[in-house]
């Protein structure tokens, strides 16, 4: 489906993107998603013991599973800010809240950007009324590009289904392209839709969703401190409530789960520098956790990547990683395969196979297959390769 402003609309649902000085050139800064409606509302959040100000407020403000109202800046990453930081963010939280005459505690926030920088509340609160005013069905687009940063792309997705004899639709934005790596990434996704979902069955969908995907991704290793995932279902879309182990469940989980696949695929290949994706997935594993564990000592090495940015088939590196992950494996019995070739077997590499792992390192997507042969246990990561520009990205990126 190609994605205009006509067909970017989830009923019930109001958005806008403007600029307000945050970020320089004129940029778009500052985004808002509104419910007309009060929504059930579920969140996953950062693992980083240095949770920026938004994170730890939206960590309260969820718990009561409703909200109706999505405020980020982009620019400013309001972390590592302290008491002021969070001062700060209940501050735009209020005003926002004011300019939408619904409670404070319907309000979520958000940020991303520069770590440690006090966050401009005049510059909020100056444009509030603007971004208000400015909301509309038509304003998905608007709010994706003022939540990016360096992404190169805006990340939108949407679904539609049928539910009990009611169309009901789902979209998500996200944003992210550096420091990125669970839990979850230095990343921001939001998902509005108007099905009704009983409670516990949104918690449930959500939760499997997100560690299929937003928690199954890596670019460069690196834990953000703002890293957050919400979704808000508000119900107009009058289907029969989606509850637990019910058909309709398997339906949205379904919609949800492909819309979470689509954006974190789209982060995944707008990593910083990246040139390629690496769809590392590790089988015969003991356990899920050891599988986890060996998938991701392939994903982020440093070694992998470059190799992979360079187009060498290095197996050499991979089990190398492999081996220093701390998982059981039969390792006369360990098999690795780029795409459908295998390239390490037996306890040593397999020759002859040269030319046609040429022409699969020119891929922009590269199936790595790793078997453990020590269990029936799989997990899957996607990955991204490091090249030359993520570094020039980077060292110019000051906190």
């Amino acid at each position: 489906m190609s994605l205009s402003k006509d067909t970017l609309q989830v009923p019930g649902f109001l958005a806008n993107g403007i600029h307000v000085g945050i970020k320089a050139e004129g940029k778009k800064d500052l985004a808002l998603l509104f419910s007309t409606v009060p929504s059930k509302a579920v969140g996953m959040f950062t693992t980083n013991s240095f949770k920026a100000a938004p994170v730890l407020i939206d960590m309260e403000k969820i718990e009561s599973g409703v909200a109706q109202a999505i405020l980020t800046n982009s620019g400013n990453a309001n972390a590592a800010t302290g008491a002021e930081g969070y001062r700060d963010g209940l501050a735009t939280s209020r005003i926002a809240a004011d300019g939408l005459h619904i409670a404070d505690e319907l309000v979520l926030v958000a940020s991303t950007g520069i770590i440690g920088q006090p966050l401009p509340v005049d510059k909020i609160a100056g444009g509030i009324g603007r971004l208000v005013a400015g909301l509309s069905p038509q304003g998905f687009t608007a709010a994706e590009e003022a939540i990016m940063t360096t992404d190169k792309f805006p990340k939108i997705a949407l679904r539609k289904g049928i539910i009990g004899r009611k169309e009901v639709t789902l979209c998500g934005l996200a944003k992210g392209a550096g420091m990125i790596c669970p839990n979850m990434a230095t990343m921001l996704a939001f998902f509005v839709t108007d099905a009704d979902v009983d409670a516990s069955a949104l918690r449930s969908l959500f939760r499997h969703s997100v560690d299929k995907t937003f928690n199954a991704i890596t670019v460069d290793g690196c834990m953000s401190t703002n890293d957050t995932v919400l979704l808000l279902a508000n119900g107009i879309a009058g289907n029969r409530t989606v509850r637990n182990g019910s058909r309709a469940y398997a339906l949205f989980r379904e919609m949800l789960l492909e819309t979470m696949i689509e954006l974190s695929q789209a982060i995944v290949s707008d990593g910083e520098g990246a040139t390629k994706v690496i769809d590392v997935n590790v089988t015969g594993a003991s356990s899920i956790a050891e599988a986890k564990k060996a998938a991701y000592a392939v994903a982020n090495s440093n070694l992998v990547k470059t190799a992979f940015f360079g187009g060498d088939p290095n197996w050499g590196r991979i089990i190398s990683a492999l081996g220093s992950a701390g998982v059981r494996m039969v390792a006369d019995s360990v098999t690795v395969h780029f795409e459908d070739v295998a390239v390490f077997a037996a306890g040593m590499g397999v020759r002859g196979v040269e030319e046609k792992l040429a022409g699969i390192m020119t891929s922009p997507c590269i199936r790595l297959r790793v078997d453990l042969a020590a269990g029936e246990r799989s997990f899957r990561v996607l990955a991204s390769d490091l090249g030359f520009d993520y570094i020039k990205i980077n060292a110019h990126y000051h906190t």
